[in-house]
């Protein structure tokens, strides 16, 4: 088996995602990796005009949007913290934001850090509103150039509490 030295976990900061961050860990303690949890700010979260998704991203700078990363990496550092609070991970944990469509930063990210395996829940916060699989989680599948583990919303590691 190919070691596994590099995890992306992408969170939308939901009970589902910390699912996917914790088989991440667990898979990290197990390959003794590092894991990058790395949530997205959607266009449609932000204060301005969607269609201009180049033009939104370089806005980090106008006081909105400041406010809004700000509050997000916040939440962020809680959710990690949550995440990592039973055990810490053997490898190192990562944290970052990305701007833009969540799938896109997601494949994009993978790209760029040369991960070696996407660790997701297949359900995030839109939960059962995509009945077989969520469309994030989809869109990953059929465009990673890594190995895509998708965790079913129903599944528990030993970390992982109730969804």
């Amino acid at each position: 088996m190919t070691q596994i030295k590099k995890i992306l976990a992408p969170v939308d900061l939901s009970d589902f995602s910390k699912l996917g961050v914790n088989y991440a860990l667990d898979l990290a303690q197990w390959q003794q990796s590092d894991v990058i949890i790395f949530n997205v700010i959607s266009l449609e979260e932000t204060p301005f005009p969607q269609g201009r998704e180049d033009w939104v991203i370089q806005q980090t700078d106008a006081p909105k949007f400041k406010k809004l990363l700000d509050q997000r990496k916040k939440l962020l550092d809680i959710f990690v913290r949550e995440c990592c609070a039973e055990s810490p991970p053997t490898g190192q944990v990562f944290h970052d934001i990305g701007i833009g469509t969540p799938y896109k930063c997601i494949i994009e990210r993978a790209a760029q850090d040369r991960v070696d395996m996407i660790v997701l829940p297949t359900h995030g916060r839109t939960g059962l509103a995509h009945m077989l699989i969520g469309s994030v989680t989809e869109r990953v599948l059929r465009r990673a150039q890594c190995p895509v583990l998708a965790i079913p919303a129903m599944k528990k590691s030993k970390r992982a509490g109730k969804p």
